[in-house]
């Protein structure tokens, strides 16, 4: 399945879905409240209005006209520091290695863009994406526990040196 899905870039109609979808799959497998939902659309607009297409990408996966995912690379807090964001899966696409795919361009696209580390947020709930983050060689520098988005969580960061 994942070489039979094409990756775009963003585009017209997927800031929409990716809102929707991260929403509502969050809401479904982690019981996240109605907060969530405005923290994505914040990532979105913040990064289509202000992305440098020199050094920060998106790849929404499709599939017989259907999205199946999405993964961002935006610039980090600090300089020369690649973010990782709105890593999705939808659950059709699960399993087949599309979130591999997805990572590995990301990544790739991060060091071929001259980033010296990339970094992540993300909940230790989330446990196929740490996995993935983990073979990838990524290390998770940060654990603590947090209450958001109604649920009790385990934030985590993680950092991937590019060099």
């Amino acid at each position: 399945m994942s070489d039979e899905v094409e990756l775009r870039d963003i585009g017209i109609g997927d800031m929409g879905w990716l809102v929707q979808a991260h929403a509502e799959l969050y809401a479904a497998e982690e019981g996240f409240d109605w907060s969530f939902e405005p923290l994505v659309a914040e990532i979105l607009v913040d990064f289509l209005r202000h992305r440098d297409p020199t050094c920060e990408r998106a790849w929404i996966a499709w599939e017989n006209g259907q999205r199946l995912g999405s993964i961002f690379c935006a610039r980090g807090s600090e300089p020369g520091q690649a973010k990782l964001r709105l890593f999705l899966l939808t659950p059709a696409a699960r399993g087949k290695g599309l979130g591999k795919r997805l990572l590995r361009a990301c990544v790739d696209y991060a060091r071929e863009r001259g980033y010296r580390d990339m970094v992540l947020w993300t909940h230790a709930s989330h446990e196929a994406a740490c996995a993935l983050y983990e073979k990838a060689g990524f290390v998770c520098i940060d654990s603590h526990p947090v209450t958001s988005f109604g649920q009790p969580l385990i934030e985590q960061t993680w950092k991937l040196d590019l060099r």
